[in-house]
């Protein structure tokens, strides 16, 4: 079966060679923002996405989960001036469902076998510049997920709160001791760099809603194990977190989060057994 721009497919093998050249597209690579009230923060990520993929294919996704803010608003007057394509939840659905939304969006409109999807926060602690550098190694074939790593050598969290920096060093530790994957020690941030094939494949076995079965912000760390079960190549570049910089309070409940996770592992744990 040969499959053209990843949706057309052939089962005769001659007319390959024939088609390749005419099927065949550059990658694209699509930023996947999901975002909840965050109108002050995404005109300050716009402009470093731009200058950081200048000369480069993407388009940027924002899928906007329900915001009671302007970040609608800010979003469309950003698509008038470039890339950008506003997905919108008519209500706050949570992180879980954005990330289904942005995945399927990317599945659906892919353009190539080689097409890369990068999610990251749109609140403006995670650096776009990263972008280039995660993209490149996925399309060198180094990884199918690179992962922007706080734990990673040269990587940091700056402002965050010292119970959060225990708190994510100890989700990531319980996680990694049930679940070890090789080139991975940051299992619960949201920048990553994905093969959208791989995501194809994972979309194939289990449906984006199985892919992402956990609510709240667990489904991050579900992904990435669930791609490795998969037999997902991963890799990873430092991260400086800029927390800093974020505009507005976190949306994470610590203690539901822990929950989340407690459940996860144990679904997990499960699902690697039926394997």
């Amino acid at each position: 079966m040969y499959r053209c721009n990843g949706r057309k497919s052939f089962d005769n093998p001659s007319k390959i060679g024939h088609l390749e050249a005419l099927c065949y597209a550059p990658p694209v690579l699509t930023v996947l923002l999901p975002a909840f009230n965050e109108e002050a923060a995404l005109p300050k990520v716009f402009g470093p996405i731009a200058e950081a993929l200048a000369g480069r294919e993407y388009r940027v996704v924002v899928v906007d989960d329900g915001s009671c803010d302007e970040t609608a608003a800010v979003t469309q007057r950003a698509a008038a001036e470039g890339p950008v394509i506003l997905v919108q939840h008519g209500v706050n659905r949570g992180l879980a469902q954005a990330m289904r939304t942005g995945i399927s969006w990317a599945l659906e409109h892919g353009e190539g076998q080689d097409d890369i999807l990068v999610a990251l926060d749109a609140d403006n602690t995670h650096p776009p510049a990263l972008i280039p550098r995660m993209a490149d190694m996925i399309t060198a074939g180094r990884a199918d997920v690179v992962i922007a790593s706080r734990y990673a050598s040269g990587g940091e969290e700056i402002g965050l709160a010292p119970h959060r920096r225990l708190f994510s060093a100890g989700a990531s530790w319980l996680l990694r001791s049930n679940f070890p994957i090789p080139g991975a020690r940051d299992y619960t941030c949201g920048f990553r760099a994905y093969r959208v094939t791989l995501l194809e494949r994972a979309a194939d076995r289990w449906g984006v809603d199985g892919l992402v079965e956990e609510e709240g912000f667990a489904c991050m760390a579900e992904i990435l194990i669930k791609l490795s079960l998969l037999g997902a190549q991963v890799a990873e570049v430092p991260l400086v977190l800029r927390y800093d910089l974020k505009e507005g309070a976190s949306k994470m409940k610590v203690a539901r989060t822990i929950r989340q996770y407690l459940g996860l592992i144990r679904r997990l744990k499960r699902l690697r057994q039926a394997a």
